[in-house]
């Protein structure tokens, strides 16, 4: 999945979970930013959550015509 804009979050958590993302982003070889994302979009699909397709948070009309 290509994404070809992102957004930026900034939050504060424990130091102690800190360090448990760092361990597991280690463990599957991604970089902290991308096991969050992964985390999230995890937590979406077991919850039904449906995450838009960047196309359609831009108002990108072309993810409309697809064939």
């Amino acid at each position: 999945m290509a994404t070809t804009k992102t957004a930026t979050v900034t939050f504060r958590i424990d130091p102690a979970l800190k360090e448990a993302l760092r361990t597991a982003a280690a463990q599957e070889h991604r970089s902290i930013a991308n096991m969050v994302e992964v985390l999230i979009r995890e937590y979406c699909g077991r919850e039904g959550i449906s995450i838009p397709e960047q196309a359609a948070l831009l108002g990108d009309d072309k993810s409309n015509n697809r064939t």
